[in-house]
């Protein structure tokens, strides 16, 4: 044998044990003649995925799957022989007439996975992975696809992947857990639509139910935060539901039944969980029953209106509640009461009727003794159709920011109680239920936002120890502020007005009326009030860090605040801000915007506050007169101060004092320095030196531009965003309207409290607080 022969030999050799990554072939498509053979892969038109054999962990089984093919952290998402792996590198995917697509392993005779279709002619079929991870056979001639992957999920729903019921085929299609980390076999935990009523997502522990998505409310599953582009089918031939992303997402249901949505942004982050607290868990407190997931967990669970506990205390898992006692609500003068933004019923035996108005709706749940509560069957632009239920409500909890009203029957003795005392509901007694018609509280009130909770005074008396100095927090103009703690733990903050303070029944109505119907994240959460015995009180959301002036004029304390946390709070005031100037229902001037009414939340979020002084304008109008000007010495805008006129640029002056009061960390003069370009040298030092100049240098020309004299002159707040949130030129500020003087580092004025007419107008100048 020659030399050059044993040569080609042994380079044979060699090739044939190398390890078969080495010689890896990708293909674009598996036909009757071209396998998939272990250490190959199938690729997709545009290679997002790829399809081969693959191991996990330390073990030596060989499972044929689909994962992300360019993403380097990799991602399972389909999985054909999970509960048989081959033993071996054999492993072999081919076309076959008897399976249609099949798996062997050494042992040809014998295949470990098929996806049982009878082929007449295999050589006239082909296998391809798709570019949304779909492995399809298909028929060469008509491209039929005769078989998918999709339609036998794993653990993973990709987007366009449908889970759901064929109707006519009896195909059930969901996704199964795997048994570990490490071990695609099917696992216990599953989650799929119950094709029974409404559309709803379950999961389960074989057959027991841990979380339930839904029902569909027209844009999204009711108990699942965000809107969905999503696919939702419900006909003769199918109840089916998907979501379609234009993103790399992927949703997954692990081993222990958790449902976790992932998004790929250089590494794979869970972006929601369900489910996530004790409130998620299925029927956590049992039938008829509401979870409210902010309180402790022991004190979670109330009975929803008309009925009692079962058990002599109510907690989770004992039982639930029953109808009270003796109570009669068929046909005896019975009604409804509205519960407020919940994730409505387990909706598994619900009726639905779409042609039918929610009064219609209320009629019909009337008339028919066995409906025990109803809402509307699609939530979008206002309410579309009726859902009634008959029998228990079983795994209602509170869903503030997305939920659905429902409406629960009750009988005429809860009724006639309610009507009696619904102005004076104690939160602590687990009631958060108003009925859906109010009045009575004060003159005019029939605005006032039907879910606003009534504190009787004895509750508030009781949460801040009877108002007790070591509660107080602080003192306004109009009366002085306490933290309470309710009986159920929860933390709040109390205004109490003054019997003798300048704000009134009108002005104590207005900010009920104005904070009840705004919501943003940089205002504070009004929970309710309290109209009894002569005194008027309000109840706000608790915010631990207490008001901005507390760490800007505070030496020790605004070193706590870097710039960029500093800019933060600029921006979220300032967001605040044009929500109320223009992207709230109403447009809402404060005209009294300042450090004090500036409240801090855990995260030292922004807050704006105190809205007795604040003023709607309707329609077109974008400003107003007034003979009682009522602000603080030195946030007051000139035409405000010396005319009574105040607009949206009112406010736009206030925000450009208190920006410079953050920067500066004390009021004092600053447009000579501007002038002279030695703007830099009102920089609080506290600040420290991590910070752009620039950055700081183009906030203060910001402010200037805000403070400038006349009022057409200033931007608007919707202008000050987006000034703040880029880099584009800034105009040059004119002189500002007060050369404001130096003031101490507390913040504290040099005038009084008092009273004085300027040109005619009463001003009262109320001291910061």
């Amino acid at each position: 044998m020659s030399s050059s022969i044993e040569a080609f030999i042994q380079i044979l050799l060699l090739f044939l044990l190398l390890p078969s990554s080495i010689c890896q072939l990708h293909l674009d498509a598996l036909t009757p003649d071209r396998p998939i053979r272990d250490g190959d892969v199938l690729v997709s038109n545009k290679q997002i995925f790829a399809l081969g054999f693959f191991s996990l962990g330390n073990s030596q089984h060989r499972y044929a799957g689909v994962w992300y093919n360019k993403i380097p952290e990799k991602a399972f998402v389909w999985v054909a022989n999970r509960d048989n792996p081959v033993n071996d590198s054999y492993g072999v995917l081919s076309i076959n007439g008897d399976g249609g697509l099949v798996i062997h392993g050494k042992d040809l005779s014998t295949p470990l996975w098929s996806a049982n279709v009878t082929l007449s002619s295999p050589h006239n079929f082909t296998a391809k992975l798709l570019d949304t991870g779909n492995l399809v056979l298909l028929e060469d001639g008509s491209q039929r696809v005769v078989w998918e992957g999709f339609d036998y999920p794993s653990d993973t729903l990709l987007p366009s992947m449908k889970i759901g019921l064929n109707r006519r085929s009896g195909l059930e299609k969901h996704l199964t857990s795997w048994k570990s980390k490490d071990d695609p076999g099917t696992g216990s935990c599953t989650c799929g639509i119950n094709p029974m009523g409404v559309l709803q997502l379950f999961l389960r522990k074989g057959r027991e139910a841990l979380w339930r998505g839904g029902p569909w409310t027209g844009h999204r599953l009711s108990g699942t935060a965000g809107d969905y582009n999503s696919s939702i089918v419900n006909n003769e031939d199918e109840i089916s539901f998907a979501y379609l992303d234009s993103e790399i997402t992927r949703m997954v249901i692990d081993e222990s039944g958790i449902l976790q949505g992932f998004t790929w942004k250089d590494q794979w982050i869970k972006f929601y969980s369900y489910p996530t607290g004790w409130c998620d868990s299925y029927g956590q407190c049992g039938p008829n029953t509401n979870c409210d997931p902010a309180k402790d967990y022991r004190l979670s669970c109330t009975c929803l209106p008309g009925f009692e506990s079962k058990s002599p205390r109510l907690s989770l898992g004992e039982g639930g509640c029953i109808r009270k006692a003796e109570a009669s609500a068929c046909q005896n003068g019975e009604g409804f009461v509205k519960v407020a933004s919940v994730k409505i019923p387990d909706s598994s035996t619900a009726r639905v009727n779409m042609s039918m108005s929610l009064e219609m709706c209320r009629q019909k749940c009337l008339m028919d003794c066995s409906c025990t509560a109803y809402t509307s069957a699609d939530d979008r632009g206002g309410g579309i159709g009726c859902m009634t239920w008959h029998g228990d409500l079983m795994d209602t909890r509170i869903f503030s920011d997305v939920g659905q009203d429902l409406y629960v029957r009750v009988d005429a003795t809860s009724i006639g109680m309610r009507r009696q005392n619904k102005y004076s509901f104690d939160l602590t007694a687990g009631s958060t239920y108003f009925e859906e018609a109010t009045g009575g509280l004060v003159p005019d009130d029939s605005r006032i936002n039907s879910e606003l909770l009534l504190f009787h005074l004895n509750t508030v008396a009781t949460a801040t120890n009877n108002f007790s100095i070591e509660n107080k927090l602080g003192e306004g103009g109009f009366g002085s502020i306490y933290k309470g703690i309710l009986y159920d733990g929860k933390e709040i903050a109390v205004k109490r007005l003054s019997k003798f303070s300048g704000q009134g029944v009108e002005e104590f109505k207005n900010e009920v009326l104005l904070i009840a119907k705004l919501q943003h994240r940089n205002l504070v959460k009004i929970l309710g009030c309290c109209f009894e015995d002569e005194e008027k009180i309000l109840i706000y959301e608790y915010l631990p860090n207490k008001s901005l002036d507390c760490f800007i004029f505070n030496e020790t304390r605004r070193a706590l605040l870097s710039w960029t946390r500093r800019f933060e709070i600029i921006l979220g005031i300032a967001r605040g801000l044009l929500y109320l100037h223009e992207d709230s229902r109403l447009r809402i001037i404060h005209r009294d915007l300042k450090a004090s009414n500036v409240l801090l939340d855990n995260s030292l979020n922004p807050k704006i506050a105190d809205f007795g002084m604040a003023r709607i304008f309707r329609g077109e109008q974008t400003e107003a007169n007034t003979n009682r000007v009522v602000g603080t010495y030195g946030y007051m805008s000139p035409e405000y101060a010396m005319e009574g006129l105040f607009s949206i640029k009112s406010d736009v002056y206030s925000f450009g004092v208190l920006l410079l009061e953050i920067i500066t960390g004390k009021r004092m003069l600053v447009w000579e320095l501007w002038k002279e370009g030695r703007a830099v040298e009102i920089i609080d030092s506290s600040i420290g030196e991590c910070y752009l100049v620039s950055e700081i240098i183009r906030c203060i020309q910001i402010a200037l531009l805000c403070v400038q004299e006349f009022a057409t002159d200033r931007p608007t707040m919707s202008a000050v965003v987006s000034m703040l949130n880029n880099d584009a030129a800034l105009p040059s500020p004119r002189r500002p309207a007060f050369l404001l003087k130096t003031m101490s580092p507390s913040g504290d004025s040099s005038s009084n409290r008092g009273v004085c007419s300027v040109n005619g107008v009463t001003c009262t100048i109320v001291e910061a607080r």
